[in-house]
């Protein structure tokens, strides 16, 4: 399919509850790839998806920091190790510039080597804070992701080096309630028309 053929315009652009990113467009593969979804239940991926660590937006950045003391004790891991030193400027993401969790051992820092998971996730759990606080936006909505207004899925879902492709719902429907998380009840409605209209 000519790949601009995939993409289908949204009837208004909409905004992040942070104000950006801001989707204007969406990839029908969303509707079509499909992806096993419930992470901490998968016994064959050996938490494959955090190999490369992630980026985390200035937003995202500044929330970690003020938990700092607190999630240091908890990973264990000196605050000094988990985030690279450089930022790229970057419009489409909350506090306009991004950086990216440092890999240790093969896997992002904050991967739990004891058990699975991250250890963000699993402290926010713990301690009654909305993961969505303290966890950036493209890390929540993988492998669905975002560029230039577009959201489409991330190119481990296209390329199948993501292990969980192929089996489970469809990114959309994985990811159906942290896109109404951050871009409102009107986005998802229209998704769900257009997904209808893509399985007619």
């Amino acid at each position: 399919m000519h790949e601009k053929s995939r993409l289908i315009e949204l009837s208004r652009p909409y905004p992040s509850r942070y104000g950006t990113p801001v989707i204007q467009r969406v990839d029908r593969r969303i509707f079509e790839l499909t992806y096993f979804t419930h992470c901490l239940q998968c016994g064959f991926c050996h938490d494959q998806c955090c190999q490369h660590g992630v980026d985390v937006d200035r937003r995202h950045y500044d929330a970690i920091m003020r938990h700092a003391d607190a999630l240091e004790a908890y990973s264990g891991i000196p605050r000094s190790r988990w985030f690279v030193t450089t930022w790229e400027d970057d419009a489409e993401v909350p506090g306009g510039a991004t950086t990216r969790t440092r890999v240790r051992a093969g896997s992002c820092v904050f991967l739990k080597r004891n058990g699975r998971g991250c250890y963000v996730h699993a402290y926010c759990l713990e301690r009654g804070v909305d993961y969505h606080d303290l966890k950036s936006v493209v890390d929540c909505l993988f492998p669905i992701t975002f560029v230039d207004g577009l959201l489409c899925p991330a190119d481990e879902a296209v390329d199948g080096t993501l292990i969980c492709t192929g089996v489970g719902p469809t990114l959309y429907r994985g990811l159906r309630d942290e896109l109404e998380f951050y871009f409102g009840q009107a986005f998802v409605r229209e998704l769900d028309g257009l997904e209808c209209r893509e399985a007619a």
